[in-house]
């Protein structure tokens, strides 16, 4: 089996940060600073990440071959399978308040067809043979099937791959909902999603770790194998058949949290690429999400500015028992 990940990015999007220069007022003029635009959407910024680290990896996604997206990942140097379409891809906008606050600004995107969701699928089949993970990440345009993640998961089986889903609402409990054959080898929520899965409030889970570990038992219940559960600044919990470990993440100036879910599970891929062990697979998550809060804007981190050292790793709940040493850097 190749180390090779495939992401598919169904919704993908321009992701245009606007850098204000003081808190949020609604009705008033604010005069911006610098503001980016990335390639965006969550499977192509787990891309991003990966192959920053140098991994092997080759973005899915629905884009005219003269689409902006393109044109900029095809810059970076990173492996397209692209599905081609009319419609321009979608632009979503973060308002980044120098606190760290973000305020995003999604548009749906373009519909598709059954015509290019078919095409999708088939390339997406084609570039999973023998790899390593599949991830399905992100929203679904609009008119997509709710249970398209779930129909997805089972026909990929047959290719050897492990899969990953990052995505939220309808399309996650559809997922859930669909029985344990469309369950994943990896699911990522955070606390919010979390909650819309269990139903336990997501201030509960948040206050109580023991809450928020049967709710994670009972995605185990329904078919998950491995449950990267994120929660911001309080670091992630990762829960599988080697058992329940937590991370506290360094101390850092958060600049926009756009895109750290996403690094976080691209940091576990990257580690479970190096063979870690879970312990170190959740330490590589956290100092990626973590490195991601920490730049502007939707920036990917590179491995130089990873550090797994500074991640407070747990076996158990957090202050449940004696922290494990760092192995060092970051699986790369």
């Amino acid at each position: 089996m190749r180390a090779r990940v495939v992401t598919l990015t169904a919704n993908p999007s321009l992701d245009r940060t606007l850098a204000l220069p003081g808190p949020l007022e609604r009705g008033s003029v604010a005069r911006l600073g610098v503001s980016s635009t990335e390639p965006g959407g969550k499977g192509v910024n787990v891309s991003r990440a990966l192959a920053a680290a140098g991994a092997d990896v080759v973005s899915v996604l629905p884009a005219a071959d003269d689409d902006p997206i393109v044109t900029e990942l095809r810059h970076r140097g990173l492996p397209l399978a692209t599905v081609p379409v009319t419609a321009p891809v979608r632009t979503n906008y973060t308002l980044a308040e120098p606190d760290g606050t973000t305020t995003k600004l999604n548009e749906p995107g373009a519909a598709l067809d059954d015509v290019t969701r078919a095409a999708l699928e088939r390339v997406l089949h084609e570039q999973a043979e023998g790899a390593r993970w599949v991830v399905l990440s992100g929203s679904l345009p609009p008119g997509t099937p709710v249970d398209w993640y779930a129909t997805l998961v089972r026909s990929l089986r047959g290719t050897g791959a492990r899969i990953a889903v990052d995505t939220s609402e309808a399309p996650l409990q559809a997922l859930l909902e669909a029985g344990p054959g469309a369950a994943p080898d990896l699911l990522k929520p955070n606390t919010e999603e979390l909650a819309q899965l269990t139903g336990v409030g997501e201030a509960e889970l948040l206050a109580d770790p023991e809450a928020a570990l049967s709710a994670v038992r009972t995605l185990h219940g329904r078919g998950v194998a491995e449950v990267l559960l994120t929660l911001g600044a309080d670091g992630a919990l990762l829960s599988g058949p080697d058992g329940v470990w937590s991370a506290r993440p360094p101390a850092i100036a958060v600049r926009s949290t756009v895109g750290a879910g996403d690094c976080s599970l691209a940091g576990h891929l990257l580690a479970d690429l190096a063979d870690a062990p879970a312990a170190e697979r959740l330490r590589s998550a956290v100092a990626y999400g973590a490195a991601s809060a920490s730049l502007p804007g939707s920036a990917v981190p590179t491995p130089a500015q990873v550090d797994g050292s500074a991640v407070r790793v747990t076996a158990g709940l957090a202050g449940g028992t004696t922290p494990l040493p760092a192995a060092g850097r970051t699986a790369r």
